[in-house]
């Protein structure tokens, strides 16, 4: 009897047999250093055994809450991204709009015809140079609405794979993202960098012919299309299959389908503007002309049609699955200052918290961020040349100074120009200017601009967090924000859920002892400055702090019948002092004579 003929009879196969061929597939994969030893039969952990030999486990979305609007978006992208308008006024709402759509149909059911007129994707061509802010954009969008996001390489495809695999692997990689939540992950943003390099040239046989492999591979994902989850070359799900395949006597097909994913390719596009520029000369508009003697590049790829795209060496029906088209501009000097000015700029934020995990606070003076971005224009690579820069000028200070004990220092323009000298000087003067009052005026001004940021984002957070908080509050949000090297955002959210959490241990004192504690303002907000600047969680330090409290407490309660008591900021500073201070003045009053010292 052949091996088929013994599966098909008894319905399970011998587990010898498929240990062998498991342990086959290993050695011919990885030698003989891998080998699976022993196998177990028994029901397989969430499968209905009492249905037919496939199961398939629904990967379709079954509801969907996404109500964002363009504008809220495109506002979000305005305080990170620097210039790129025309590029975020349509990611933002061609993105919004995708998603919208998806709840649209969602919320008609069968009723909806997602099948009909206008079920093309918003899948989307974004087109600029190297360091512009493509991927950074990309990657903004998905953290705020909140879907998971994978990016893959286009030159690591080929007709054959991706990377020992296939284009549907970033598929897979999207569900590993969502941490195996296949919903979440139908809904997610897969983008592809250097899409350019899969375009073929005229003429040119071999290297191109895969490129259009490439290409014609990846038109199903970007459409629809069913996406095995399990790999044929992944040892892991073949082994998980053959064991489920012996407990259960049937395969477990766990598929995502690529409807609702959001397809994303980027690329520099070089040569592209030739293209446009001669289709339009051709035409005899004369504008072509004009601006190849301008040499500007972006009004000449916001002309782009389809037709250029296919010139360029794309496929007619790849172009077509990439309706939309957004064109990033080139960064120019003033540009990179502004990225480095701005408060939410990355490549600032990085530095400052490279030298705060040595515990030393840097600041940066606006000479300083003019001189960097006058120096990392000329390389040509937008914000990927500020943070080159920066790391030429400061790596010295990042080594040297977290053997020292300066725990503080300003860039000015003076150490950006001569930053080995500079370096010295700062090492040899204890009272060096970049160390005391320059870094405390720029201090200053960071702090004054962060809460008038806060102050005019206040009917934001009430939204967002569901209260606004009064003035000493954001102040002491600016302040741990600054001290931690976070985004006030951030501080702010985390300032409401520790306020709520030290109520709550007002309520715990109550329930626990029967005596009411209330916080003062003043010691609500030490309490919660604590909180904030340090690693434990308010219940925890306030347990700490007044672990001793009751029995004092009690014992005031027992002589004055007092059941409430407001604690001010001198019981945060010294817990231990305050409670004796209110039993001596406890036992004064009842007995001017008697003066007793008692300690909790």
């Amino acid at each position: 009897m052949s091996r088929k003929e013994k599966t098909e009879g008894a319905n399970i196969p011998d587990p010898k047999e498929i240990e062998k061929e498991i342990n086959e597939f290993l050695a011919n994969k990885y030698g003989n250093r891998i080998r699976v030893m022993g196998t177990q039969i028994g029901p397989w952990p969430g499968v209905d055994e009492t249905g037919s030999e496939t199961v398939t486990e629904d990967s379709g979305p079954s509801a969907m809450r996404f109500e964002m609007k363009p504008a809220e978006l495109h506002e979000y992208l305005d305080r990170f991204v620097i210039r790129q308008d025309v590029a975020k006024e349509i990611l933002a709402t061609k993105i919004c709009t995708h998603f919208n759509r998806i709840r649209y149909f969602q919320e008609r059911g069968e009723s909806a015809d997602r099948e009909g007129i206008g079920r093309i994707k918003n899948n989307i061509i974004l087109i600029g140079p190297t360091g512009v802010g493509k991927t950074y954009l990309i990657k903004l969008i998905a953290r705020k609405i909140g879907v998971p996001f994978v990016k893959g390489d286009a030159t690591k495809f080929s007709e054959t794979g991706y990377v020992g695999g296939d284009v549907e692997d970033l598929v897979r990689d999207l569900v590993q993202e969502a941490d195996g939540d296949i919903e979440k992950a139908s809904y997610g943003i897969i983008y592809v960098d250097e899409i350019d390099k899969i375009a073929s040239s005229a003429n040119i046989i071999g290297l191109d012919v895969s490129r259009t492999g490439v290409q014609r591979n990846l038109l199903k994902p970007m459409e629809e299309t069913e996406v095995d989850l399990k790999v044929a070359h992944d040892p892991v799900s073949l082994m998980e299959a053959a064991a489920h395949f012996q407990k259960t006597g049937k395969r477990l097909k766990r598929t995502i389908n690529t409807r609702d994913i959001l397809f994303i390719v980027s690329g520099a596009f070089n040569g592209l503007e030739e293209i446009v520029s001669k289709r339009m000369s051709r035409k005899g508009l004369g504008f072509g002309a004009a601006l190849k003697e301008k040499e500007n590049r972006t009004e000449l790829f916001r002309e782009i049609k389809a037709e250029d795209l296919i010139e360029y060496g794309f496929e007619s029906e790849f172009v077509g699955r990439l309706p939309v088209i957004a064109v990033l501009e080139d960064l120019d000097e003033d540009d990179l200052y502004q990225i480095l000015k701005n408060r939410y700029s990355s490549v600032v934020t990085a530095k400052k918290q490279d030298f705060k995990s040595y515990g030393i606070d840097i600041r940066f003076t606006d000479p300083a961020l003019k001189t960097i971005a006058q120096m990392a224009y000329p390389e040509k690579t937008g914000a990927r040349a500020l943070i080159s820069v920066m790391e030429k000028i400061l790596v010295g200070f990042e080594r040297v100074l977290p053997s020292t004990d300066i725990a503080r220092f300003a860039v000015t323009k003076d150490l950006v120009t001569s930053s080995r000298k500079y370096l010295q000087d700062i090492l040899d003067d204890d009272s060096h200017p970049s160390r005391c009052e320059v870094f405390d005026e720029v201090d200053s001004v960071e702090r004054a601009e962060l809460l008038e940021d806060l102050v005019a984002r206040q009917s934001e957070f009430e939204k967002r967090f569901g209260k606004a908080l009064s003035d000493w509050a954001l102040e002491t949000v600016v302040d741990a924000a600054v001290q931690l090297g976070v985004q006030p955002e951030t501080t702010y959210g985390r300032f409401i859920k520790v306020e709520q959490e030290i109520h709550g241990f007002e309520k715990e004192f109550e329930n626990q002892y029967g005596l009411r504690i209330r916080f003062s303002g003043e010691a609500l907000r030490e309490l919660i400055t604590l909180v904030l600047k340090g690693s434990e969680e308010p219940l925890i330090i306030c347990r700490k702090i007044f672990q001793n409290y009751h029995h004092g407490l009690k014992l005031v309660m027992e002589r004055t019948g007092r059941q409430e008591f407001i604690i001010p900021k001198e019981a945060i500073e010294n817990p231990e002092r305050y409670l004796n201070e209110i039993i001596q003045q406890t036992y004064q009053q009842l007995n001017p004579e008697n003066k007793p010292h008692l300690n909790f």
